[in-house]
Formats: structure tokens, C-alpha cells, sequence
């Protein structure tokens, strides 16, 4: 069965769900491009207000297809690095979509799957749930921006176990360091992110776009330049018509409607 993304519309949040049947959701080029062209849709349909990434048949992603990749190495060096383009294009393209992306993550989250997961804005993890760099023990090393989402994430001497070691590390022990969001039981990680792209739903859409640009510059920005850009999206946001909306809604204590 061929790879593929799939669409799918739950109220105002669209379902992206990545299927490789024969190699548990394995990556390569046409699910990279098929990532960037959904999230492309996405952004210029008013009525999607957030994305939810999940997985097929009960696994998130074994990350790259290692019989594809041993292949590779029989050709010129630019095909592998071309196809690692088209997994970071994917990756730029969910750090830098202005709307929220959660990722619902069942059974394995492997390699670039890992980096797919950490690249979105929230995490919802079911209790079987396994998050794996494994590059080290094939002779490898980590492509999809993990590096700098786990050393953004978390202590340098945990990540070198991740990924140096390639030690495996559980939902529930994520959820403990911060970087998943919530843990649920198994099969219920869709649902759940469900819920919350819901709520993110009711909230203005301006606004989750400059919490999500601000948080984006924030790590490489000075102090001067992140108070500038936060004063920029403060008055831009005020005079939005959400703005008006919002604080008018909340003087009358009134849930707001915002566009």
C-alpha cells in the first residue's frame, strides 16, 4: 500500500494522519511533501483554526525507512540530502504555520517520527507511547531539527543519553519533564488532542499566531529585540477586531466569539 498523508476535518480542526502500512508509518519524500501541501491548505482555509498529526493503525511514525536509506548509499550523495530537505521543509513548515499543531502520539515515535513530534506546538501522548532517536545504533545521526528541539527541551547530559546512547524514554516520563502536554490511555491520544485543539479553537486565531511567532524568535532573540517584537504584536493584537471583541466579552462576563 502506498504512503500517504491523510485528510480529514473535525469541526474547525483538520486531522493529518501519516499511513505506511507496511513499514509502520515509516517517512520518505512524498510524506514530506504531502505534509507541507496539507499544512499549506490549512493555513488559507479560514475555517481550520488547528492541525492535529497523528498516526495510522496505532503507531505515530517509525521515522525513516532504512531499507530506502541503505538504497541511498548506492547513489550520488545529493539524493539523500535531497530527500532530508524535504523532511526539514515539512519541519520548518509546522514550526512556522501560524495555528496550532498538536501531535497525538501512539506507540512508537522513532527517529525523525521523535523530531516530528517535538517540531509541533503540543504533545498528547498515549501511556504506551515510546519517543526514540535510535541514528547511533545504525551508524547515524539525527536529521528533522532534533538536536536543537531536545536541546532546547531539556538537560544536555539527557539529551547525550537520548541521543548518543539511543536510549528509549516513555510519554509518562516526558509528560514529567515538560515536554508532553498530556497523557492518556492507549487509544485515546487522538480524542484527547481532539479536545484540546477544541479549546484552542474558541481563542483568537491572531493571537495563537504571535504567542507562536514570539516563542519562535525567542530562543535566538536578545532581550531589546523580543520587548520590540513583543510591543508589536501587543498593539497590532489590541487593534484587531478580536481585541475589541475579547475585552469587551470579558467586562460583560461573556464567553467571546472571536473571528
Amino acid at each position: 500500500m502506498a504512503a500517504e498523508i491523510r485528510s480529514s476535518s473535525h469541526g474547525r480542526t483538520m486531522v493529518l494522519t501519516i499511513s505506511n502500512p507496511d513499514h509502520r508509518n515509516a517517512l520518505g519524500p512524498e510524506i514530506y511533501a504531502a505534509g507541507v501541501e496539507a499544512l499549506n491548505a490549512a493555513d488559507s482555509n479560514p475555517e481550520v483554526r488547528s492541525v492535529v498529526l497523528t498516526g495510522a493503525d496505532g503507531t505515530f511514525c517509525a521515522g525513516g525507512n532504512l531499507q530506502r536509506l541503505l538504497a541511498n548509499r548506492q547513489q550520488p550523495r545529493s539524493v539523500q540530502a535531497e530527500s532530508i530537505e524535504g523532511l526539514h521543509n515539512w519541519i520548518e513548515a509546522i514550526r512556522s504555520f501560524p495555528k496550532p499543531v498538536i501531535a497525538a502520539v501512539e506507540g512508537a515515535a522513532a527517529g525523525a517520527g521523535f523530531s516530528l513530534a517535538l517540531a509541533c506546538d503540543f504533545i498528547v501522548a498515549a501511556d504506551n507511547a515510546v519517543f526514540v532517536m535510535a541514528y547511533s545504533t545504525v551508524g547515524l545521526s539525527p536529521d528533522g531539527g532534533g538536536t536543537w528541539s531536545l536541546s532546547q527541551a531539556l538537560p544536555r547530559q539527557l539529551v547525550n543519553q537520548l541521543l548518543m546512547s539511543g536510549e528509549r524514554i516513555g510519554g509518562a516520563r516526558l509528560e514529567q519533564l515538560g515536554v508532553v502536554n498530556r497523557l492518556t490511555p492507549a487509544g485515546q491520544a487522538l480524542n484527547e488532542a481532539l479536545s484540546l485543539a477544541e479549546s484552542l479553537n474558541e481563542r483568537a486565531p491572531n493571537v495563537l499566531a504571535s504567542i507562536k511567532e514570539l516563542l519562535n524568535d525567542a530562543a535566538q532573540a536578545s532581550l531589546p529585540h523580543q520587548l520590540a517584537s513583543e510591543r508589536d504584536h501587543f498593539v497590532a493584537n489590541l487593534h484587531h477586531d478580536n481585541g475589541g471583541i475579547g475585552i469587551a466579552a470579558f467586562l460583560a462576563k461573556q464567553p467571546p466569539k472571536y473571528r
